[in-house]
C-alpha cells in the first residue's frame, strides 16, 4: 500500500494537542456544573465500566480524525497487474501551416479542420506514442513522440498559419516527420502528411524525403485538402478583409508517388466531412496490436478508512445519547 498524498499524514499530529487538552480537563480542572442535595439516585451507577464508558465518545472521535486524515492521504494499492492490449504504433502527424491553409472551403477554414479533425484523431488513439510536425517554407518539430493525450491536443491547438516562413517544403517537412522515428522500435511507424499545395521550398526534396522514410520502413499516408476548381481566401483590403476565389492547386501526382513508395494510401479532402472520413478510415487500416503485461491495477483504499470514520463517529453519537447522557 502506498498514498497519493502521504505528505497529508503530518496532519495526524494534530491529534497529540487534542488528547493532551482532553487529559488536561478530565484531571487536573474539573468542576461541576450542578450542585444537589442528595447523589442517593446516582449511587451505584459510578463503577469501573462507568467510568471506562465515559471515555469512549472522545475515543470515538480521535478514531475518526485518524481515519479521514488517511482517507484524504488516498491509500492505494498496487499489488495486481493485469495484460493490456495496445497499438504499438508510432504515428506522427506532419501538418501544412503555410498562408493557404487559411483558406475557407473549410470550416471555420483549412487549418482549423484540419486541427479540430487531428484531435479527435489523438483522442482515439489513447495507446500509441504520437508526435506532430509542421511545415510551411521551413519544418519543425511541435511536439515528439510521447503518450501524454493531452500534452498533444493542448500543443495542436497552438499550432497557426505564419509561425513560420511561408512556403510549401513538403521534403522538409517529411523529412523532419521520419527524424522523429527514425529510432523507434515500434511495430509499425506511420507518418500522416496533410498539405493543400505544391512543393515550392525546402532542401530536401519529397522525393529523397520519401526514400528516406521507405529506408526506415516508415509508412506515409499523404491528404491532399483543398475544394475543386477555386476556394474562397482571405485577402486584406483598403476596406477590410474580403473573401476572393482562388485557384486550388494540389501536386496529387507527387502525394500519389509518396504514398505508393512507402506502402500508404493517398486521399483527396474536399470538405470537413471527407477529411474526417480519412482519418476514420486511416484508423481503421492501423491497428497492430501487441501485449503489455507490465501495468500495474490500482485499487483505492480510501473508501474503506472513510467508512471506519464514519463508524467510529456513530458509535461516539450513540454513547453520548444512551450511556453517558449529561444533565442539561
Amino acid at each position: 500500500m502506498f498514498f497519493e498524498y502521504p505528505e497529508l499524514l503530518w496532519l495526524e499530529l494534530l491529534l497529540v494537542p487534542l488528547l493532551l487538552h482532553y487529559l488536561y480537563m478530565e484531571y487536573k480542572g474539573r468542576i461541576p456544573h450542578v450542585r444537589v442535595s442528595s447523589v442517593l439516585p446516582w449511587k451505584g451507577r459510578g463503577g469501573y465500566a462507568a467510568k471506562i464508558a465515559r471515555h469512549v465518545p472522545f475515543a470515538m472521535r480521535m478514531c475518526a480524525i485518524a481515519l479521514i486524515i488517511v482517507a484524504i492521504a488516498r491509500p492505494r494499492s498496487s499489488d495486481n497487474f493485469e495484460n493490456v492490449d495496445t497499438e504499438g504504433i508510432d504515428i506522427v502527424l506532419a501538418m501544412d501551416v503555410s498562408t493557404s491553409m487559411a483558406a475557407r472551403d473549410f470550416v471555420p477554414d483549412r487549418i482549423g479542420a484540419a486541427k479540430d479533425i487531428a484531435i479527435q484523431f489523438i483522442s482515439q488513439r489513447p495507446s500509441d506514442r504520437m508526435g506532430i510536425v509542421v511545415f510551411a517554407g521551413e519544418s519543425y518539430t511541435q511536439s515528439p513522440l510521447t503518450t501524454d493525450r493531452q500534452t498533444l491536443i493542448n500543443l495542436m491547438k497552438e499550432v497557426e498559419i505564419g509561425l513560420i516562413d511561408d512556403g510549401t517544403a513538403i521534403g522538409n517537412g517529411l523529412a523532419t516527420a521520419v527524424a522523429r522515428m527514425k529510432d523507434s522500435d515500434a511495430k509499425s511507424r506511420v507518418i500522416i502528411l496533410l498539405t493543400d499545395g505544391v512543393n515550392n521550398s525546402g532542401e530536401i526534396s519529397p522525393q529523397m524525403a520519401a526514400e528516406i522514410a521507405e529506408t526506415y520502413g516508415v509508412r506515409v499516408y499523404t491528404i491532399g485538402v483543398g475544394a475543386e476548381g477555386v476556394a474562397p481566401y482571405p485577402v486584406m483590403t483598403p476596406w477590410g478583409v474580403e473573401l476572393q476565389q482562388v485557384k486550388v492547386e494540389i501536386d496529387e501526382q507527387l502525394l500519389k508517388e509518396i504514398a505508393e513508395k512507402t506502402g500508404g494510401k493517398y486521399f483527396r479532402a474536399t470538405d470537413n466531412t471527407k477529411l474526417m472520413e480519412i482519418y476514420g478510415e486511416i484508423n481503421q487500416m492501423e491497428k497492430t496490436r501487441t501485449t503489455v503485461d507490465s501495468f500495474p491495477v490500482y485499487k483505492e483504499l480510501y473508501m474503506d478508512y472513510a467508512f471506519w470514520a464514519l463508524v467510529a463517529l456513530l458509535v461516539e453519537m450513540l454513547f453520548r445519547l444512551l450511556i453517558v447522557r449529561r444533565l442539561p
